[in-house]
């Protein structure tokens, strides 16, 4: 469940923003004063914080400014300013949010789920990675289809490409000619099975140090070839 803490020094406000978040299925943490609401945010892990503008000891756009700079959660900054310059200070200072007292109650509930789930999304983007196979000096990034030696990237055609992640991808398995030539250009490809033999050496010019004695792609005499990890 999602944790909010709620910087409000009106008690009958915050505990009515605590009873609807809860009936919606969130856990609420309540600091009436600034300065502990501050320390608060900073010392535990929220996922979205409702902050007041007017607090004792310190304001709402001292205590957003603080956790901004250490934190990227969900700011919703509540005040009975309606100023303009309000408004846009608060969000300067990163809030995400800014709802004008009085408010509806299930209004703020509603802004509260559309952040969090902005928020879900954001994050979920920022920890996809790209789909990588590292071996020694050797990086390949499936998802964006590039290679680095030594973290200096290296072209690959489309079929060297494929050829090295395969065969990256199964280390220390011997595979035949023929078995590369089926599994990359197709039983029924045209061309020869000596474009393998192609490919390969074209492969050892671009991420081996010496191709003459590979240290990846060894040819296996007489059964074909091996990436070797």
């Amino acid at each position: 469940m999602s944790r909010i803490l709620i910087i409000e020094d009106e008690q009958s406000i915050a505990e009515l923003e605590r009873d609807y978040l809860e009936i919606s299925g969130y856990v609420v943490d309540i600091e009436i004063s600034g300065d502990k609401g501050l320390q608060r945010a900073l010392t535990t892990d929220y996922d979205l914080i409702i902050l007041d503008l007017m607090l004792p000891k310190v304001d709402g756009f001292e205590i957003c400014r603080r956790i901004r700079s250490e934190k990227d959660i969900p700011i919703v900054m509540v005040s009975a300013k309606k100023e303009d310059i309000d408004k846009i200070r608060g969000l300067g200072l990163g809030a995400d949010d800014y709802i004008i007292k009085p408010f509806s109650p299930s209004e703020m509930v509603a802004r509260v789920k559309a952040h969090l789930a902005r928020y879900e999304r954001l994050m979920g983007r920022r920890e996809t990675k790209n789909d990588e196979v590292r071996i020694r000096g050797l990086m390949i990034d499936k998802t964006a289809r590039r290679v680095f030696v030594n973290e200096k990237e290296v072209v690959f055609t489309t079929k060297e490409f494929d050829l090295l992640t395969h065969l990256a991808m199964n280390p220390n398995r011997v595979y035949s000619k023929e078995q590369l030539f089926d599994l990359l250009w197709g039983m029924d490809a045209m061309g020869e099975i000596a474009t393998v033999t192609v490919h390969i050496r074209k492969l050892r010019e671009k991420i081996e140090q010496d191709p003459s004695n590979p240290q990846y792609i060894e040819t296996i005499w007489g059964a074909g070839y091996r990436f070797r990890i």
